[in-house]
């Protein structure tokens, strides 16, 4: 309220039509706004999963091919160790899942047996996560440590649950052995392959006419590890095509040199 000219009057307000109107225009901002952000979070958040499940897999491979690579080595101060590699494949709650077991063994003072160090590598489906697919676990015990001021900050019942989820979603996982032309797809034998073929994938799956889930070929990430890298191979060297070819021509060019010198002295001896 001010004075003016001797009389009084009121500085003028928003009507309630205008607080209405301004308040529909807001929210009607406000909501638009919030639409193209949820838009842009979606696409995000498709993107990210894109990504992951192509990155993820070959992380996952490279992982495993490591661990083949670090115990299946030979060590300069472990020469009475030995190394076993089990594979088994089965289904679990209809998805395809494989199991991996990589132990090394020595000999104590005693001449007895001790596990050095083992890794398993499995996939299995859990059931209180309630989560689509199968949680792929790595396990590592033995007296090796990878990471001592872990090892040291575990409590001891922690000690007795070795395996650690390393991702979860995967909806194929597979583990076989070639040997010639043929797959196997188990290993038990005490001596170690040559190399293991690993297949993995976070894709949607499909239900087969068996009941069990599968992943189309194209969705598939396969990977075919050497087991010992580090062992002798025979190798067998054959001479290249070209050369071959060079052989023949300089060949076929000295069998038509000697057949022309002949016509030519049958040709001499006529005369």
């Amino acid at each position: 309220m001010k004075k003016s000219s001797g009389t009084f009057g009121y500085l003028r307000g928003f009507t309630l039509a205008e607080v209405l109107a301004a308040l529909t225009i807001g929210s009607m901002i406000l909501v638009a706004v919030m639409g193209i952000y949820s838009r842009v979070e979606k696409s995000a958040a498709v993107i990210r999963r894109r990504l992951d499940r192509s990155r993820v897999p070959f992380e996952v491979l490279q992982r495993i091919s490591e661990d083949l690579d670090r115990i299946v080595a030979p060590v300069s101060n472990l020469k009475l160790a030995d190394t076993k590699i089990t594979i088994e494949n089965k289904f679990n709650n209809l998805y395809q899942s494989a199991r991996l077991t990589i132990v090394r063994t020595i000999y104590n003072a005693r001449n007895k047996k001790e596990t050095f160090e083992e890794i398993i590598w499995q996939s299995s489906f859990d059931y209180d996560s309630g989560a689509n697919g199968l949680v792929l676990y790595r396990s590592h015990r033995g007296m090796a440590v990878e990471d001592k001021l872990l090892e040291e900050g575990r409590e001891a019942w922690e000690k007795d649950y070795s395996f650690v989820p390393i991702c979860s979603g995967v909806s194929f996982f597979k583990i076989e052995v070639p040997i010639g032309e043929n797959i196997q797809d188990s290993w038990t034998g005490d001596s170690l392959p040559r190399g293991i073929i690993v297949t993995i994938s976070f894709a949607e799956p499909y239900k087969t006419a068996e009941g069990t889930f599968d992943v189309s070929d194209a969705e598939k990430v396969v990977r075919t590890i050497a087991v010992d890298r580090a062992r002798k191979i025979a190798f067998t060297v054959t001479k290249k095509e070209e050369q071959e070819e060079d052989e023949r021509g300089e060949q076929e060019g000295q069998d038509s040199q000697g057949s022309e010198d002949s016509e030519a002295m049958e040709d001499e001896r006529e005369q």
